[in-house]
């Protein structure tokens, strides 16, 4: 089993089922040339791939190029089943930073033949996770600023009030799919400026002034 890591919060909370979003932001669907939804894609990732901070990222023997994608991350802290937008964010317990490591060589082949992609961002070590903060310490959680800096180089820069869906509407349309559940996370995806990451680099991600964090990459031994 898998637990968050919380600032000032002694309770332990089990990762459960990890719920992504992609093309939440409208200039990394077009980095990507793709399209934005009018309702949000999801897919999902184990919660084996969780790291943490100052962990390390492995590059796999299957994967010759990994991907760095910078996101939002929310906490359920409540079950939930048809949650109205108006009560959503009752069931929220906290947020963090999350790295959401995609191995996009195996992702382009996979959309390429129309194939499912999860392979390219289930491998261990494929999502790190901050140490997270409880939603109280959070005034506005669409109004943060999410940065990912590479050995030193901002890479990705973006405000959260820029995501094409609101938080709101985000866990009201998942729980018309799935049963949200207390320690679930919901990873909100990322914004442009993704690119490639090599062994040797350091990673650091932050969310505003709230929490972040470092990993490492290194290659698979």
């Amino acid at each position: 089993m898998t637990y968050y890591r919380f600032q000032n919060y002694i309770k332990h909370v089990r990762i459960g089922k990890i719920i992504c979003l992609a093309r939440t932001y409208k200039e990394h669907a077009r980095e990507m040339n793709t399209t934005v939804t009018e309702d949000p894609l999801l897919f999902l990732k184990p919660a084996s791939s969780v790291i943490f901070n100052h962990e390390t990222i492995f590059i796999p023997h299957l994967s010759k190029c990994l991907h760095h994608e910078v996101e939002l991350g929310v906490i359920i802290g409540k079950n939930g089943k048809y949650i109205t937008e108006e009560k959503a964010l009752q069931h929220v317990l906290g947020y963090l930073v999350a790295l959401d490591i995609t191995a996009r060589d195996i992702q382009s082949i996979a959309k390429k033949n129309g194939w499912p992609w999860g392979i390219a961002k289930g491998f261990d070590t494929f999502t790190p996770l901050s140490d997270a903060v409880l939603k109280d310490r959070v005034l506005n959680p669409q109004n943060l600023d999410l940065e990912l800096k590479i050995n030193g180089t901002i890479k990705q820069k973006v405000n959260t009030n820029q995501m094409i869906y609101s938080l709101e509407r985000i866990i009201s349309f998942i729980s018309k799919i799935m049963t949200l559940e207390h320690g679930d996370l919901i990873l909100t995806g990322t914004p442009k400026g993704v690119g490639e990451i090599k062994e040797g680099d350091v990673i650091e991600a932050r969310l505003g002034s709230l929490c972040a964090l470092t990993v490492d990459v290194k290659h698979e031994l």
